[in-house]
């Protein structure tokens, strides 16, 4: 049966003051769904002021559209930045022009103080769990902080009206772990960037692999301990021994890619790619790797699959919503390293019998618009927005 055309939220233009500690120009997959998210509002006639913290180089700004708060580097990710707002500037802010919501994207200390000054002012809040921020402490050596960012980041979101989560997974866990008002809200790809029309000869010959026959895998996201990007090199590794001519992409950049380029001298390491040629990277690959375990979601994996490549990934996130293993890509149990080489080995050796795989992947893909994703957090927005006051404020008293 076919899905009807979605329609547009239409009867009243809502005041939403968009808050997130990540932004293009920096590039990872919570900043470009939040640029998107921002446009597809402003499009449908709302007044969206973001608040983002201001990056290097970008001038200062502060407007009814956009208001770039001072910056700091964070610890670690030193080309990423937190904001720095005070409460009594938002509750100042709010007062002059009251939005009628107030969306928290990312749970930094610049989105604690609008929480903050949102519910002192008694204006809805909505929020987003996008990152496993917990889980990373154990990449870092900081296991014992786990626990204790879990509850920090529950304190958070209980205080919003509405927490979006991407997958049916994610919430029930969430749930599980005490998080309330956890609703889902998926992910979309855009298939008309991400296709395997965009499939580049010359790009293969830059990669040696030219001969139709050689396998190219394929990793795309930050380089950082949290994404065991070094399991997928691993991987390529075992791959190669058996077949010399396999090679791999590595699209990205991060704390790590120094070491990496340095332990992987093999695989090809491209640095970040935005746009027609990211798109491009994906379609001239054959085999994508995506070994992470700590994704909320997982954008790449939908590029992936949009592209028409065979993807081998966690059976988590994106994956576990969107495979059907051996149907459109393979899934591997986490936790299970040897199982993730195998897996990836066994792909590449079958190189010849990908094709009905790689056309799965992009069908499935194509179920997958942004339009009716984004359609549908544009009326749960307005909804919680025009609702009535008691009804935004009992979960204040709770907190």
């Amino acid at each position: 049966m076919l899905e009807a055309p979605h329609r547009r939220f239409p009867r009243a233009a809502v005041r939403i003051a968009y808050v997130t500690e990540t932004y293009p120009p920096e590039v990872n997959g919570v900043a470009l769904t939040t640029e998107r998210t921002v446009r597809y509002l402003r499009d449908g006639g709302h007044a969206v002021q973001l608040i983002r913290p201001r990056q290097r180089a970008e001038a200062r700004r502060d407007d009814g559209e956009e208001w770039r708060t001072p910056g700091w580097p964070i610890p670690l990710y030193p080309d990423l930045r937190f904001g720095l707002a005070r409460q009594a500037g938002f509750e100042q802010r709010w007062q002059a022009l009251r939005p009628h919501l107030v969306h928290l994207a990312t749970p930094g200390p610049m989105a604690h103080a609008a929480l903050h000054a949102a519910c002192r002012l008694g204006l809805p809040v909505t929020s987003d769990f996008r990152t496993n921020f917990h889980a990373y402490a154990r990449y870092y050596h900081l296991g014992w902080a786990e626990p204790l960012i879990a509850a920090c980041l529950r304190r958070f979101h209980n205080r919003a009206g509405c927490t979006f989560v991407p997958t049916q997974a994610l919430a029930r866990q969430l749930r599980l772990n005490g998080f309330q008002r956890v609703e889902v809200h998926g992910r979309g790809v855009d298939t008309q960037l991400f296709s395997p029309e965009r499939r580049s000869a010359a790009l293969r010959a830059r990669w040696n692999a030219a001969e139709p026959r050689q396998v190219v895998m394929l990793y795309v996201g930050r380089l950082a301990a949290e994404k065991n990007v070094v399991l997928a090199l691993r991987a390529f590794q075992a791959a190669r021994r058996l077949r010399p001519l396999t090679r791999m992409v590595v699209v990205g950049d991060g704390p790590l890619r120094a070491r990496l380029e340095r332990d992987f001298p093999a695989a090809e390491f491209v640095g970040a790619q935005h746009g027609e040629a990211l798109a491009a990277h994906y379609a001239s690959a054959d085999l994508f790797l995506f070994p992470s375990q700590s994704e909320t979601f997982g954008n790449v994996t939908l590029e992936a699959l949009a592209s028409g490549l065979a993807v081998v990934a966690v059976d988590l996130a994106a994956a576990a919503q969107h495979i059907d293993a051996g149907v459109n890509g393979l899934l591997v149990p986490p936790d299970d390293e040897e199982a993730f080489i195998r897996t990836a080995i066994r792909a590449a050796e079958m190189a010849e019998l990908l094709a009905p795989l790689r056309h799965a992947a992009r069908e499935s893909a194509l179920q997958a618009g942004w339009e009716q994703v984004l359609g549908r957090f544009e009326q749960r927005l307005a909804q919680l927005a025009l609702q009535p006051l008691p009804a935004r404020l009992s979960h204040v008293a709770m907190a």
